[in-house]
């Protein structure tokens, strides 16, 4: 099972929902896709053999795979959009924001003027905000105490988890929490936490310098790309209502498997 798979938990929550012990999920026998891209779904920096097949969160992201030369490409649906269908909004009060910097990983670190975007944010959010960090940035007191001094809450929504050590099955439960206890999520760039706020019922902006990993490549399109297709989801107020037919399409949440099926899909049965 490629370590990938269990980022962020992905593979608990799905074995959870095809009726399973989240916390041993069973061997997947193919490429999960762990995080939106505009590409065929999956990490560029991964080696993959072939014949196996691909697991991808949305028809939209098939077609472009493909497109690609790729075969042996599944839609499942994004693990997070299962999540939301069964966890059901409470309707609990919802305050502010919650901002999600772009980030690094552990192999590209960002750099980018984090006092502008700070105060782009001071200037644009309406009520209370709590940023989230990736763990990366977080663990750098000096950065989180910038965004603390301006008044802001400042939180992780924990490890992503790697080469199949220091995993976190309750990675996605967290951040769904945490989302739905804010009106608002906002972000500099379009990203996968971003698209999960939408469906999760939060009204969403994409504003301010969204800037830069050490030697980044715009890759399939990239940053321009990105602004071209999706013009509706950038700024600091967007239209909720095509935003969530945008989310809805990018995550799969409208393409949702039974039990049964992920059990057979996934050589589960």
């Amino acid at each position: 099972m490629h370590h990938a798979n269990h980022y962020y938990g992905h593979s608990h929550v799905l074995a959870r929902y095809a009726g399973f012990d989240g916390a041993g999920p069973p061997r997947i026998r193919g490429y999960l896709q762990h995080g939106w891209n505009i590409g065929d779904g999956l990490a560029p920096d991964h080696e993959y053999v072939p014949g196996i097949p691909s697991f991808v969160w949305s028809e939209t992201t098939r077609r472009r795979a493909w497109s690609m030369g790729h075969r042996g490409v599944y839609v499942t649906g994004a693990p997070w959009a299962y999540l939301v269908a069964a966890a059901p909004d409470l309707d609990q009060p919802r305050e502010g924001t919650i901002w999600y910097p772009f980030h690094g990983w552990e192999g590209q670190h960002v750099h980018g003027d984090h006092d502008r975007l700070i105060a782009e944010i001071r200037a644009t959010e309406p009520g209370p905000v709590t940023v989230c960090l990736y763990w990366q940035e977080y663990r750098s007191v000096r950065l989180r105490r910038r965004y603390e001094r301006a008044g802001f809450r400042v939180i992780c929504h924990g490890y992503r988890g790697g080469r199949w050590r220091d995993l976190d099955p309750g990675f996605l439960d967290r951040q769904l929490a945490e989302q739905r206890r804010h009106a608002r999520v906002a972000s500099n760039r379009l990203c996968s936490a971003l698209l999960y706020g939408i469906l999760a019922g939060c009204e969403p902006a994409v504003y301010g310098d969204p800037m830069q990993l050490r030697d980044e490549k715009d890759l399939f399109g990239g940053r321009s790309r990105i602004r071209r297709q999706w013009p509706e989801l950038h700024g600091a107020s967007v239209d909720n209502r095509v935003a969530r037919q945008i989310a809805v399409a990018e995550l799969g949440a409208d393409r949702l498997m039974p039990a049964a099926e992920m059990r057979e899909l996934f050589r589960w049965s």
